[in-house]
């Protein structure tokens, strides 16, 4: 158990993970909500989520389930959720407004030393910390969901945030069992999603132009790129496929430019493609059967940095 008290403002799916993720090291976490009904289900939900994972075997951390429950509490109060805590987690809906509306009030509650962090996926932080007086605080750690079964968390600094800050929140993502990567500055998409929106674009080119089916293209990934992939990055994988990464540029370059050149212009994913690709995935899952398919998803999930682990 530790001292230490961490915030995480908004009690969906996110902020749940994220507060699992810090009472699964023992440090003392408050989950902030608006509605006191809604932040007693998070908890209810919270302490259903770490019973079964246990329960499973799945179970993060050193504690038990009933020890980490024990580190979480709940408040509808900004400044009581905020008061004390070394690092703020923020994980409001993804509409710009909010979180100005939110870092605002933020910022005349915390203390000079306090870590403020976002999950966005969306946003840079520079949009929701200029005006802030504790800015230089302020930094994005967008986790991949879901992120209790997911490691990666991108951090990202806005160009005022200053390196300890930064530098503390990689020390505690790593502390809490996450795989953080730091990027160097802010860039629109950050690092993750700017590669996953590559894959879709030429995913999505590939239906619209009658290539592949919507199943054949998912099994190329699962079956195909994907199984590398969770064991090897992209340009590892080059550097395994050749002499080494310069052996492999003078193979494959000219290759690899030719293709790419014919991918054609950036699709918008909307029409009747978009009706097309729907209308064949839930064929594969219903949409009645989306919440048994992440529950199927999580569980591979952890198996899978189960087996990354112990190799």
């Amino acid at each position: 158990m530790k001292k230490e008290k961490v915030a995480i403002i908004g009690s969906g799916l996110i902020g749940r993970s994220w507060a699992m993720l810090f009472a699964g090291v023992g440090y003392q976490v408050t989950i902030y909500d608006i509605i006191p009904d809604i932040v007693e289900k998070a908890l209810k939900e919270t302490k259903l989520e770490l019973d079964s994972i246990e329960k499973q075997g799945l179970l993060r951390g050193n504690l038990t389930a009933a020890e980490q429950f024990a580190c979480i509490s709940g408040t509808d109060k900004l400044k009581d959720a905020i008061t004390g805590a070394i690092y703020v987690q923020e994980c409001v809906p993804e509409r710009l407004d909010i979180k100005k509306k939110l870092y605002t009030e933020v910022d005349g509650l915390v203390g000079p030393n306090t870590i403020l962090a976002s999950s966005t996926s969306t946003f840079m932080p520079s949009l929701f910390s200029e005006e802030m007086k504790h800015r230089a605080q302020v930094l994005v750690a967008h986790p991949v969901n879901p992120p209790y079964y997911v490691p990666l968390v991108e951090i990202v600094p806005a160009p005022w945030t200053k390196p300890e800050y930064t530098t503390k929140a990689r020390e505690l993502m790593t502390e809490i069992g996450q795989k953080p990567v730091t990027l160097s500055r802010q860039i629109e998409g950050f690092a993750l999603n700017r590669i996953q929106y590559a894959i879709l674009n030429e995913t999505w080119r590939l239906v619209a132009d009658g290539i592949l089916s919507v199943k054949d293209i998912d099994v190329v990934m699962s079956e195909g790129l994907g199984m590398r992939y969770a064991f090897l990055g992209p340009l590892e994988t080059a550097h395994l496929n050749a002499e080494g990464m310069l052996n492999y540029c003078e193979r494959y370059c000219n290759t690899i430019h030719a293709v790419s050149e014919t991918m054609g212009p950036t699709p918008r994913m909307e029409g009747k493609v978009a009706e097309q690709v729907a209308k064949e995935l839930e064929e594969m899952v219903p949409i009645d059967k989306l919440p048994e398919r992440r529950a199927w998803r999580d569980a591979c999930l952890t198996k899978l940095a189960q087996l990354k682990k112990n190799i």
